[in-house]
């Protein structure tokens, strides 16, 4: 049960860090950059991840999504966040129940978001969270238990 928790929260801290490597791979000559040298890289990139009005413009490119599909989503993506940050900064819970209700309401808005898109949305919408949780795994060497996938052909 530890592990699956600790694999889900992975999960999601890497769709926030590799949401803008994602976005910056459709945008070869854009500007986008790492956070700026002052502040602390917590997991990653930390609060310097994709605003949801960014998400939702790269996920309007890979999924081919309509303008109001767009706004749903950037909804979904701003009620995330917005709890999120609630519980940051909510010191009253354990580190572990914060991680916890972190990645239920994460697993929420993919669900949402999942719902919104139509079933070719959906192919690439499940493939995109295949290869996030792939590179999750290899990010985090497998120290966290005997790997779910294949090990790479030699």
């Amino acid at each position: 049960m530890v592990k699956k928790c600790l694999l889900a929260m992975m999960l999601a801290g890497l769709l926030y860090s590799a949401a803008p490597a994602a976005l910056a791979q459709d945008n070869p000559g854009g500007n986008q950059e790492a956070p700026p040298p002052g502040g602390p890289p917590e997991h990653g990139r930390g609060r310097g991840h994709m605003d949801p009005a960014q998400h939702a413009a790269m996920l309007k490119k890979r999924l081919n999504l309509s303008s109001d599909q767009q706004a749903k989503v950037e909804d979904l993506l701003k009620s995330e966040q917005s709890q999120m940050e609630g519980l940051h900064s909510d010191t009253s819970a354990s580190e572990q129940d914060r991680r916890s209700k972190m990645m239920d309401i994460h697993k929420t808005t993919n669900d949402q978001i999942r719902a919104l898109l139509n079933s070719d949305q959906q192919k690439k919408w499940d493939d995109m969270q295949s290869r996030h949780e792939e590179r999750m795994q290899g990010h985090h060497g497998g120290d966290n238990g005997p790997a779910t996938s294949s090990p790479p052909p030699q």
